[in-house]
């Protein structure tokens, strides 16, 4: 309020030139609160805007109005161009590069990693095959277990947009939500106290888009960064659109222990099947077996042989059968041959 004050004093004294003298303070007044006005704008929308914007946009801005400057100079010192309105035409071309500095200057300065710059002088190689990671995968957690066994590394770039996601979710009124949000910001300081990679926080936003997915799929072309992710639907539509995922549920499946046809283990049947007499049990890994004529064995060990394994991309099913049942026909098959 003080600050309007001033310029609107400094107004009435000032005057604009040319009105006469009992006209001319109050138009003075005038442009001096509405020049504050706009200067306190534009000091309120900066604080919104990155540093590395700014700073962008700045550069961009003195860039232009050099080559504004150096442009408008060679132009106007030669003959055909006396007619022209030199004042009218120095400000058209001035305030146009300007714009466009600004414009280019902000937008480039959100891709702006000192660090990377850094390293043309320090002599380290740049890293490259970066890997973004997106809100789901953080909150599954597996993710920092890779990172601190060692086989995943490089730089781990994780978005700003995915950063407020996944804070909106810890500050959700649902306690389930909120729990997963939370779990999730622990998960990145678990890795980002991992000794293999480099973690990293991108500024660098997609306005136009509103869906967090397509947001990491377009900041996947523009970086040529893979998505490390555990969504099915994410993995698809990434795929379609040419950026390389990394899905940790089928690292997951990759390396879970071969069982083959045959096979016999010890299973704890948990739960009844869907078709009639199956039981359900599970592995330490997480995969369902399901065993034939079970049911009546719920919360009971077993003795079970697998007949089949079947792979989705949604995880392994191993399908069983009893030993007992298996041994019965085969003592019948043994009597009957004889």
């Amino acid at each position: 309020m003080g600050f309007i004050l001033l310029t609107g004093f400094l107004g009435y004294h000032v005057g604009v030139p040319g009105l006469a003298d009992d006209l001319s303070p109050w138009p003075g007044v005038a442009i001096g609160v509405l020049l504050a006005g706009g200067i306190i704008a534009i000091e309120r929308a900066a604080r919104e805007i990155p540093p590395k914007v700014l700073l962008g946009g700045l550069l961009g801005l003195i860039v232009s109005l050099l080559l504004g400057h150096l442009l408008t100079t060679s132009l106007f010192v030669m003959p055909q161009s006396n007619g022209i309105n030199s004042f009218a035409a120095r400000g058209l071309i001035h305030a146009a590069l300007a714009y466009i500095g600004v414009v280019l200057g902000a937008r480039k300065g959100a891709e702006f990693d000192l660090n990377e710059y850094k390293k043309l002088f320090t002599g380290e190689v740049k890293e490259d095959n970066p890997k973004l990671l997106d809100t789901s995968v953080i909150i599954d957690g597996r993710v920092a277990d890779i990172c601190e066994t060692g086989f995943l590394e490089g730089t781990l770039i994780i978005p700003q947009f995915v950063l407020r996601e996944l804070q909106q979710i810890a500050d959700s009124s649902d306690p389930i939500k909120r729990n997963r949000g939370r779990r999730g910001l622990d998960i990145l300081q678990r890795i980002q106290r991992s000794v293999d990679v480099e973690v990293k926080i991108l500024e660098q936003d997609f306005p136009r888009i509103r869906d967090v997915d397509s947001k990491l799929v377009a900041l996947g072309k523009q970086l040529g960064a893979k998505i490390l992710t555990n969504d099915f639907n994410l993995n698809k539509v990434a795929e379609l659109q040419g950026v390389p995922v990394l899905n940790v549920n089928q690292l997951a499946n990759a390396v879970k222990p071969v069982v083959l046809p045959g096979e016999q283990m010890s299973v704890h049947i948990l739960k009844e099947g869907k078709e009639y007499g199956q039981g359900v049990a599970y592995l330490d890994d997480g995969t369902m077996v399901v065993v034939d004529s079970a049911r009546k064995f719920v919360g009971k060990n077993v003795e079970v042989s697998v007949t089949s394994v079947l792979q989705t991309t949604a995880g392994r099913m191993i399908f069983t059968r009893l030993k007992e049942d298996l041994e019965r026909e085969e003592n019948l098959e043994s009597k009957v041959g004889r």
